[in-house]
């Protein structure tokens, strides 16, 4: 089951995905697949296919949307939550070899197309919740268990 927290930045971007594929994309691609229809088989007529596999990917995706957004809850920053890792933080960790990670903790939702960002529902995230900059943690992994120390922490303030 996947959290129904979502930043504010976050829901207005799946709000947008929506508005765009339901009065943009979808027409565009409704126009298409007519005028291939109009043109007679069917069946060996690629242009139809195509777009009539892309039409349902995008109704798909419109009544994922519709289904999704309602049940969404934002979460905006509030200063109680400086110097700790809660939901919408950036924060950055290094383990002892010295690597370093930076990533901001979001909703299930929001993390597609983004290597900075991890899910709230991941080990890390769940790992990282309510630890301050200095403090060490550790995270299950498939390859066992990983030890990551936090260097930094910062919230992105709401205008």
């Amino acid at each position: 089951m996947k959290t129904n927290l979502i930043t504010r930045e976050g829901y207005l971007q799946l709000q947008q995905e929506h508005t765009h594929l339901w009065n943009v994309k979808r027409p565009e691609i409704t126009k298409i697949v007519s005028w291939a229809a109009s043109l007679g088989d069917r069946s060996e007529n690629a242009d139809y296919q195509y777009n009539k596999r892309l039409l349902r990917q995008i109704d798909r995706r419109v009544r994922y949307l519709r289904k999704r957004i309602p049940d969404l809850k934002i979460i905006d920053y509030s200063p109680v939550q400086d110097g700790k890792v809660f939901f919408g933080a950036w924060v950055e960790i290094e383990n002892e070899q010295g690597e370093t990670k930076k990533f901001k903790i979001v909703g299930p939702d929001e993390i597609y197309e983004r290597k900075d960002y991890i899910s709230i529902d991941s080990p890390m995230a769940r790992a990282l919740l309510k630890k301050q900059v200095d403090d060490e943690f550790d995270v299950i992994t498939p390859q066992g268990k990983k030890q990551w120390y936090v260097n930094s922490i910062s919230y992105q303030k709401n205008s």
